[in-house]
């Protein structure tokens, strides 16, 4: 409840500012890794949501994982090329399987934080970059949160046609004892006027524990011009790296 009220109420707040005169919609952050060097105009919003998202694992000891959550992304810009981002999983739903065949069940929510994203300077419709600080703001129950963390990411984008594009994203967190740094590059294609699809690969190198790394793919339809379906998944390919992962999303946006 608390990071629910922590995410209105600042959302109130962004939203009570003047917008600018209307635009053609940017880009969403989902589906994928990291994010995109898109920003929300001044007094218009985005609203991005899991619905829901998978995440099988295979733990210490032989006990398996499933973990069921929702997610949401506000974003809504503050000036031109510069927009605040809220996000947070307030439903989570675990289930741990042992060997044995024991199992638990966990429910909570996770943890509430929020960004700056800036576009930086210098880009245009060949290359973009744009940087995101984030850090958490309000932390979920113990079972679905990673403490006090604190981000920052580089998104770069390189158009090689009107169809073909390239995406690197690179982030460093730290926090809690643990440094972890972020590659995950990307090849999207614009199939449709209306559907994108993108191949990515993730690289995780975790401080103290062990590095992972994951590939998938993913698929967007933009319904209308301001509303969004989306569908991805990633598998590990070490056996340090989470099994699958799988998430449908929907992403509105609003002027």
């Amino acid at each position: 409840m608390r990071q629910c009220i922590v995410l209105f109420g600042l959302s109130v707040a962004c939203l009570s500012a003047q917008a600018e005169p209307p635009s053609s919609p940017p880009d969403f952050d989902r589906p994928g890794l990291g994010a995109g060097t898109d920003t929300v105009p001044r007094g218009a919003a985005a609203l991005e949501f899991g619905l829901p998202a998978y995440l099988r694992e295979s733990g210490a000891e032989g006990v398996r994982s499933t973990t069921w959550s929702g997610d949401v992304l506000l974003r809504t810009g503050l000036a031109p090329g510069l927009e605040l981002q809220l996000s947070g999983t307030p439903w989570n739903r675990r289930r741990l399987r042992a060997p044995d065949g024991a199992q638990s069940r966990l429910r909570g929510a996770g943890d509430s934080s929020a960004g700056l994203k800036w576009a930086g300077p210098g880009s245009n419709d060949r290359t973009a970059w744009a940087v995101l600080a984030s850090a958490v703001v309000a932390r979920g129950d113990a079972a679905f949160s990673d403490g006090r963390q604190y981000a920052l990411a580089v998104s770069v984008e390189r158009s090689l046609s009107d169809q073909w594009q390239l995406a690197l994203f690179a982030q460093q967190q730290r926090g809690a004892g643990q440094r972890t740094t972020t590659w995950a590059p990307s090849i999207s294609l614009q199939a449709t006027p209306t559907v994108s699809t993108y191949l990515e690969a993730g690289f995780f190198d975790v401080s103290d524990g062990p590095d992972q790394s994951i590939a998938g793919a993913g698929l967007s339809w933009r319904v209308r011009p301001s509303v969004q379906l989306d569908v991805s998944f990633d598998v590990g390919l070490d056996d340090e790296s989470p099994d699958l992962q799988f998430a449908t999303g929907l992403s509105v946006y609003l002027d």
